[in-house]
């Protein structure tokens, strides 16, 4: 009988470090008990606080897990706040999924846009390769790979560019790394991260590539942003702020041009300033040794391509020209648009395999399910009011000043939050006090433009505003060309204060 309890012990004991080591994972063990202390305090708090406070401390601690994103994605700790909030009744079911229908735009852009450039990607190697091949000046280089990614972050996604800068960037760093560590071309099982094998005098221009590699991606991220903010479907919280606008695709780039033009020329000029003086990481050059074995790669690359795969680029290229002119001309919703690009770009070219399309929504589904999270955090602050006494402070002030405040909140809570959240908050605010009769239609318009700048801009101040600057940070490419949390503040830093002095007045003083 003893031996049997032992065993029960034995076995429950087990069984409680297993679950204890299951939940959330590999996130460190102070990061669990946060989410634990944070799941218990929250009906304490509602029993002797009420709703209202409650629900303060659930939007603090939801911000808490999307700036703590690098611990733990977002999803599994916000999804376990949602459902409590839910089982507590500060939301319910149906107001979650009147939410999420409400918004079902902005899910059919990820679920269908980003899969379709996902077909798209061997076009965009092609383009910024030749670009890095082609270019001799660094501050050329630079600043094409900043306007590129700004352009086709424009009218594509922002994580997908990314995730070709990304790509590029990690093919060319594993051909040098080969060459550096005396291993032939042919060689399937380099590992690239690994630094041991590299000869002495490669060393050096190594951590020169690094450093040339850092200053590029983050050029090109930070084009990502200055794009995405210019045009409907450059950021998922575009697309929200512009069905509650009622804006199509020409009128929302037109109401944004005021801010978002002056902010793009101010954000190539910064790009410029930083390459020539050097600061804050930047000005390095691509070191002649490697220079050349790039190019020699790329030669043997061009060499080897087949009719089939220049006949891929033909047409990844047509469907390039249809997705513009279908969303500069609204011919459908933009998530329809995206379907649209999936089936020319798998049908001509010949995916059709289902194993095959299935990777095209791994990057955009995970992202998806945490917005439906999003939403039901959003439910919770319209069903107990909480963001009311702001928005009414806010609209209290005098009219030419709102803009500017909201341009103002809008930022500084982007920079530590998730700039889809920030937007979806203040964005259905603003669009209540509309439908009341407190504000006007032409105020409601600037203030709409206010919150998509504010969102955007200011939140490449840290990876966690900018889906794309945290997917760039928590990829494979960060620890090959040593690009830490701080160094990317760091980078950021000039593009954060110029971008964000040069938007906030334009908001108070151009916006008609």
């Amino acid at each position: 009988m003893n031996t049997y309890n032992n065993t029960l012990t034995a076995s429950g004991s087990g069984f409680g470090r297993a679950l204890a080591d299951n939940f959330l994972g590999e996130a460190p063990d102070w990061y669990k008990l946060t989410i634990i202390l944070f799941l218990f305090a929250n009906p304490l708090l509602l029993y002797t606080a009420g709703p209202f406070l409650t629900g303060w401390a659930l939007i603090a601690e939801f911000i808490f897990t999307l700036a703590m994103a690098l611990k733990c994605y977002p999803l599994q700790p916000g999804g376990l706040l949602a459902i409590e909030a839910v089982l507590l009744g500060m939301t319910t079911p149906e107001a979650v999924y009147h939410e999420v229908t409400d918004s079902f735009e902005v899910i059919l852009l990820l679920m269908f846009m980003v899969a379709g450039i996902y077909f798209m990607k061997n076009l965009l190697l092609f383009v910024f390769t030749k670009i890095l091949i082609g270019v001799r000046s660094k501050t050329l280089l630079s600043l094409l790979f900043c306007s590129v990614a700004a352009v086709l972050s424009a009218f594509l996604d922002a994580l997908t560019v990314t995730a070709v800068l990304i790509t590029v960037a990690v093919g060319f760093y594993a051909v040098y790394h080969r060459v550096a560590s005396n291993r032939p071309h042919h060689q399937d099982d380099h590992d690239h991260c690994d630094d041991n094998q590299v000869v002495e005098y490669h060393r050096e221009d190594l951590d020169q590539f690094r450093a040339f590699l850092r200053s590029l991606i983050m050029h090109g991220a930070v084009g990502t942003a200055i794009g995405g903010v210019c045009t409907l479907v450059g950021e998922p919280q575009n697309l929200l702020i512009a069905e509650k606008a009622g804006w199509h695709f020409v009128e929302f780039f037109i109401n944004m041009a005021p801010v978002t033009m002056p902010a793009l020329v101010a954000g190539l000029v910064t790009c410029i300033l930083v390459e020539k003086t050097g600061l804050c990481g930047y000005g390095a050059k691509l070191p002649t040794a490697v220079r050349d074995v790039l190019l020699n790669s790329a030669k043997e690359q061009e060499q080897k391509r087949t009719t089939a795969e220049v006949t891929e680029l033909w047409v990844q290229g047509v469907v390039a020209m249809i997705l513009v002119l279908a969303l500069a001309f609204h011919v459908a919703e933009v998530g329809l648009i995206g379907l649209l690009v999936i089936v020319l770009l798998t049908a001509f070219n010949g995916v059709v395999q289902e194993a095959r399309i299935g990777h095209a929504f791994e990057e955009a589904l995970p992202f998806t399910a945490l917005l439906v999270v999003f939403f039901a955090i959003v439910a919770v602050i319209h069903e107990q009011h909480l963001f009311s006494p702001v928005t009414h402070f806010v609209l209290g002030l005098e009219t030419e000043h709102q803009p500017g405040m909201l341009f103002l909140a809008n930022g500084l809570l982007s920079m530590i939050s998730d700039n889809v959240f920030v937007a979806t908050v203040y964005i259905n605010e603003v669009k209540a006090a509309l439908d009341a009769g407190e504000i006007t239609r032409q105020h409601f318009d600037q203030l709409a433009v206010a919150i998509n700048s504010g969102t955007n801009l200011p939140s490449v101040a840290t990876p966690n505003g900018q889906a794309a600057f945290l997917f760039l940070l928590t990829s494979a490419l960060a620890p090959l060309i040593r690009l830490s949390y701080g160094r990317m503040v760091l980078m950021a830093l000039p593009y954060t204060l110029i971008l964000s002095l040069v938007a906030l007045a334009a908001v108070i003083y151009l916006l008609p």
